[in-house]
């Protein structure tokens, strides 16, 4: 969930991976509709190598699951079921299990790919788990309000209790809002942007070591990668930014970043077209040779069906 939506509601009480495959994407929609029901507010998604695209909705908990060959999703994981009000991030590991971030129902939710509830594990109340990444040995899930990263074990089939891995005093600056987050191939290392607390120039993206727990700062240059949705591959990064605009609002772009070897600085080389509130897309995912995003509506004036994925304009 974008930190504009949570600052916006606050007044009212509210609120590591190989290349991308180079194949084309021929003959697929360049617009997907997640749902064309009224208050979905669409916000995480995963799409796995064999084309299998899920989306969260933020709004309700539900999880929609569709083919990248086909326009319309379907309502796979009703909303509220297992607890699951509220659902942000979304990956499928490599055993094929879905992980569901529950945002502020502080649960994290592990699913069959036939919809049977795996496991549930609980962060303290008041913890936002916003976004994950999964390695060999554990998931990591991001606390947005507690600038957190939780913690939970993986050994086989066993997903172990969620657990206070990386608390805010454990880095160099205490986070303002935590939120996407990706690891390298081998599992060694994450990276964790950090949307700061709203105001321009408090964006920050952390460097961690996953064996020794520790956080560094990335050195950003030619841009922000304070983001959303980030995604990984080998050394480029891309992340869902937002920016003020001249008119006084805020514009919505993907931003490209080249990471050093060690990924402790990182510079933002190219930036897609530009998308505003009533779009304002969340997080993004690779299909083939192109990026998609979810337009969540979550700033919107008026959220209002059709829910959509797109195609991320002018990058790849």
């Amino acid at each position: 969930m974008n930190i504009l939506l949570v600052l916006a509601t606050s007044l009212v009480v509210l609120t590591g991976t190989s290349g991308a495959p180079a194949h084309a994407a021929v003959g697929r929609p360049d617009t997907y509709v997640v749902s064309g029901e009224p208050g979905v507010l669409p916000e995480g998604i995963a799409v796995t190598r064999t084309g299998t695209m899920y989306v969260t909705s933020v709004a309700t908990g539900a999880v929609y699951r569709g083919d990248v060959r086909h326009r319309w999703l379907r309502p796979f994981l009703p909303g509220g079921s297992d607890g699951r009000t509220r659902a942000a991030g979304v990956h499928v590991d490599r055993a094929g299990r879905l992980f569901v971030a529950g945002y502020d129902t502080a649960t994290l939710f592990v699913y069959d790919l036939d919809g049977r509830l795996l496991a549930k594990r609980s962060a303290v109340t008041g913890a936002a788990l916003n976004d994950l990444v999964i390695t060999d040995h554990a998931v990591y899930v991001t606390d947005s309000t507690g600038g957190t990263i939780w913690r939970a074990t993986l050994d086989g089939g066993r997903v172990g209790p969620l657990v206070p891995w990386l608390l805010p005093s454990n880095f160099p600056a205490v986070p303002g809002f935590l939120n996407g987050i990706v690891a390298t191939a081998d599992g060694r290392l994450a990276l964790v942007a950090d949307q700061g607390t709203g105001e321009p120039g408090s964006e920050r993206l952390w460097r961690i070591d996953l064996a020794d727990a520790t956080a560094s700062e990335v050195a950003v240059s030619g841009g922000q990668l304070g983001a959303d949705g980030l995604l990984l591959e080998g050394d480029r990064l891309y992340g869902v930014v937002n920016f003020p605009d001249p008119a006084g609002g805020y514009r919505f772009a993907v931003n490209l970043a080249v990471l050093d070897g060690d990924l402790r600085a990182t510079r933002v080389v190219r930036q897609s077209h530009t998308a505003g509130l009533e779009q304002s897309p969340t997080t993004l995912a690779r299909d083939h040779d192109r990026l998609l995003w979810v337009n969540s509506q979550l700033n919107a004036t008026a959220p209002a069906p059709p829910f959509t994925v797109t195609e991320v304009p002018g990058l790849r």
